[in-house]
């Protein structure tokens, strides 16, 4: 074996234990993963500051005003829910009755069609859990401990990471560059301009990729408010921000907003139009929304800025999430930006190789 086949060999044994601690140590890793992508986006904005400043002030304070600033447009994000809790509940306490006997009256035919002896009354649909509930005590009670132990260990894990994060960005941003410089003296030297250069394109591409994400989320965020409150919606805005803004986790953030938006507009028209009138009110808003996200805003503002044609967009989309489920979406378009860079150098070392010269 040659020492070129020997290095190769030893790179490839490193990448695969490296792969391999990744993969053991996931469950651990994610808090510091998420701080990690987090300090890469924010650290350009402290850097701005520190610079703006002119060191006439400590780094510490610029970390700490963009994490506050962050932190706060993420309250604000989860406050946009409060208004509407805080009108749907008190509007299913009077109305639930009232809808549950148009449910009731729009069913019955139906199931007893079907012979189903069974009411949608508030008073039928209680005594019917109770009486559940009675027979089945042991059964349930064990059931629910079981989902207290484990729904409590999951509310702890949650705490600490909500914890952990902004602790362990607050570090990453202190000492990003410093962090970067020593991961690339571990890049062999006659690597090391080749990886920089690569480093600096998929940068450039990754900002790009942010840029236009977040005028998806604007424009959705504007779309969403302006078409719920077309159909008269008194929620239309809160709700129409919260779906927009949302969008950056691609399809929970939708489905979140459908799940709102629906809930709203059966109590808010069932005494009215109807609850028929809810449902196309949803259809219509929700299902053009996700036509004008997934076939023009994300390909256009966000696949073309990064050099991704609208087709090879909606295939990253498809192929990651076939691939690594929810998680694969999330990062299907930053991967494929990343990918992008690595396949235009290669293409453009080939082209310059006697191989293709031949």
């Amino acid at each position: 074996m040659t020492d070129s086949q020997k290095s190769l060999a030893a790179w490839a044994a490193i990448i695969a234990a490296f792969i391999l601690t990744l993969w053991l140590l996931a469950p651990v890793l994610a808090p510091f993963a998420v701080a990690a992508v987090l300090a890469y986006a924010l650290t350009p904005l402290v850097d701005r500051i520190d610079a703006r400043l002119g060191g006439a002030v400590p780094r510490v304070l610029a970390v700490v005003l963009v994490e506050m600033l962050f932190l706060l447009l993420l309250v604000a994000l989860i406050l946009l829910i409060v208004p509407i809790m805080a009108k749907e509940l008190p509007l299913m306490r009077d109305q639930l009755p009232g809808f549950l006997a148009q449910v009731n009256a729009a069913a019955q035919p139906t199931l007893h069609r079907l012979g189903l002896h069974f009411s949608l009354e508030a008073e039928s649909i209680k005594s019917f859990v109770m009486t559940y509930l009675n027979a089945n005590v042991e059964d349930t009670m064990g059931s629910v401990l079981s989902s207290l132990k484990l729904g409590g260990s999951a509310a702890l894990a949650l705490a600490g990471n909500l914890v952990l994060i902004p602790v362990v960005l607050f570090y990453l941003l202190m000492d990003w560059q410093r962090f970067m410089t020593a991961l690339r003296t571990l890049i062999p030297p006659h690597w090391r301009d080749s990886a920089q250069s690569f480093l600096m394109d998929a940068d450039d591409v990754l900002g790009e990729y942010l840029r236009g994400q977040l005028m998806v989320m604007g424009v959705l965020a504007v779309y969403y408010s302006l078409a719920l409150a077309a159909f008269g919606l008194d929620l239309a805005f809160p709700i129409g921000a919260f779906t927009g803004l949302a969008v950056f986790v691609p399809y929970l953030g939708f489905g979140l907003g459908l799940v709102l938006a629906l809930l709203a507009g059966l109590l808010e028209f069932s005494a009215t139009q109807g609850a028929s009138y809810a449902v196309l009110m949803v259809t219509v808003v929700f299902g053009a929304g996700q036509v004008i996200e997934s076939f023009f805003l994300t390909p256009r503002l966000v696949g073309e800025r990064i050099g991704l044609h609208p087709v090879a967009v909606i295939f990253a989309l498809m192929a990651f999430g076939q691939l690594f489920g929810f998680v694969g979406i999330l990062v299907a378009l930053p991967a494929s930006a990343v990918l992008l860079v690595a396949i235009r150098r290669v293409r453009a070392s080939y082209l310059a190789s006697g191989l293709y010269q031949r």
